[in-house]
């Protein structure tokens, strides 16, 4: 959540103005009351990271790589390969944020996106075992906000995707199954194993008005937020909450409504950005684009 204290001081008059916009069906940035800003995708951007992409939702921007390595399974999946999820958000995005450990804000971010992909079976775990009971691949899924203005949730949720989906594994040949032992052959390389794509719909709840992809302006005046995430047949996944507000059934199913017709609209933006794949300096001159 964004603490309380944390919140800009908006000015009474352009409150005002922003719900004034709204009982029109209008918003302060022009947009429709459901409509996304402009999202622009990088992918493949970190040549040091098995996989990574830089996301532009308006103009909030976050970075997000993927690392792989080798660990030990869990005891109760043993044949099933591990992923974590992170998230840092710094002072450089926004004043609201602090050096130091993970703010809730940002651990919630990071809780959400993963439980996202985690109930969507996005990644193809029982293909990440090496050694089954021994030696598995472990994905990591760090995010970074560069700058922040509004809805860090679907901005890293598309980052991740986008990451994961122009991400790669290094071949392992099994040298000794008994003792563990692999070689990597780090010049052959294969995608990570993924089967689903998950995709998240944030709304915030400003009085009486719904809006869809908040900006910073709308998050600072917003009495609550919902978050719902979908899969690739569009069924629901999860669901998060935030702030201290309420919605209404109604709000509820209206959300529903919007993010079902929104969804495959969405996707298809996701999965065109990614077929482009810019590598090198092409990467570069398109970052300085963005």
């Amino acid at each position: 959540m964004i603490p309380e204290i944390k919140k800009e001081i908006i000015s009474k008059l352009e409150e005002e103005h922003i719900l004034a916009l709204l009982k029109d069906g209008k918003r302060i940035d022009g947009r429709g009351l459901f409509d996304f800003r402009n999202i622009e995708i990088l992918p493949a951007l970190l040549e040091k990271a098995e996989g990574s992409a830089l996301v532009r939702l308006g103009d909030t921007k976050v970075l997000v790589g993927v690392k792989v390595s080798m660990a030990k399974p869990f005891p109760d999946t043993p044949n099933e390969g591990v992923f974590v999820v992170n998230a840092e958000f710094n002072p450089l995005a926004s004043p609201a944020f602090e050096l130091g450990p993970p703010s809730d804000y940002a651990i919630e971010v990071a809780r959400v996106v993963d439980r996202a992909i985690r109930s969507a079976e996005m990644i193809k775990l029982d293909e990440l075992a090496i050694i089954p009971g021994e030696l598995v691949w472990m994905i990591n899924i760090d995010i970074y906000a560069i700058d922040d203005d509004g809805n860090l949730i679907d901005a890293s949720m598309i980052g991740a995707v986008a990451a994961l989906m122009s991400g790669y594994l290094p071949k392992i040949e099994i040298i000794d199954e008994e003792k563990g032992k692999v070689e990597v052959i780090s010049e052959e390389k294969y995608p990570i194993p993924l089967q689903n794509l998950p995709i998240t719909f944030t709304f915030a709840k400003i009085r009486d008005f719904m809006v869809l992809d908040p900006n910073h302006i709308e998050e600072n005046i917003m009495d609550s937020r919902l978050t719902i995430a979908l899969n690739s047949q569009n069924e629901i996944c999860a669901i998060q909450k935030g702030e201290g507000g309420g919605f209404k059934f109604e709000d509820i199913q209206l959300a529903k409504d919007i993010v079902l017709k929104k969804a495959d609209s969405i996707r298809n933006l996701i999965v065109n950005q990614l077929a482009k794949k810019p590598r090198g300096e092409e990467a570069w001159d398109e970052l300085r684009r963005l």
